[in-house]
Formats: structure tokens, C-alpha cells, sequence
């Protein structure tokens, strides 16, 4: 979870969907110190948390979810290895042809 406009990142791991309380205690953390925030997670999130994000008169919260980190880290190389993997099997119904 980071809070934007130059605060420093406040960071919680989750297990599962993150969760519209989740949603509100991250803004309630934000308060004072930025009017906007950006929440990652490799899980997914709920309805309701996706609701509160973008909920009127509260400061906006940007969500990001599932693959989408790892997309993002991937294209901008920061923190990944991308490491290329063959396969070759050996086909035996060919072989067993000759």
C-alpha cells in the first residue's frame, strides 16, 4: 500500500481478498499525510473494497490486483529475473516409427 504525493510507503500483507474495511483503515493511515492513495495486492479485492476506493467525498484510492504487479515489475525490470526456460521432450512414437 502506498500513499502518494512524496509520503513515505506504509506497507501490510494480506492473505485472500482485501476487504472494504481494509480499504478504510488504509485511508485512515493516508490521513494528513497525502490526498491520494495506491494499493497493491497479488490477491484480488472484494466488491465492497472496490466500491470504497472511489467512494464520494473520501480521498481516492487506485487498486491494483492479481497479475497486474507482476506485469508492471516485469516490463520495468525492478526486482524481477526473467529467466527463459526450454522444454524438449523426447517424441518415442516417432523413433518407434523408424
Amino acid at each position: 500500500m502506498l500513499p502518494l504525493s512524496g509520503s513515505p510507503p506504509c506497507c501490510k500483507r494480506y492473505q485472500g481478498s482485501v476487504t472494504a474495511g481494509q480499504i478504510r483503515d488504509f485511508r485512515g493511515a493516508m490521513q494528513g499525510r497525502t490526498d491520494k492513495g495506491l494499493l497493491l495486492t497479488t490477491g484480488t479485492f472484494t466488491r465492497d473494497a472496490i466500491k470504497e476506493a472511489t467512494r464520494d467525498g473520501a480521498p481516492p484510492i487506485d487498486l491494483i490486483d492479481g497479475e497486474q504487479p507482476v506485469q508492471r515489475l516485469k516490463e520495468l525490470g525492478l526486482g524481477v529475473k526473467i529467466t527463459m526456460i526450454e522444454s524438449v521432450e523426447v517424441d518415442t512414437a516417432w523413433f518407434a516409427k523408424i
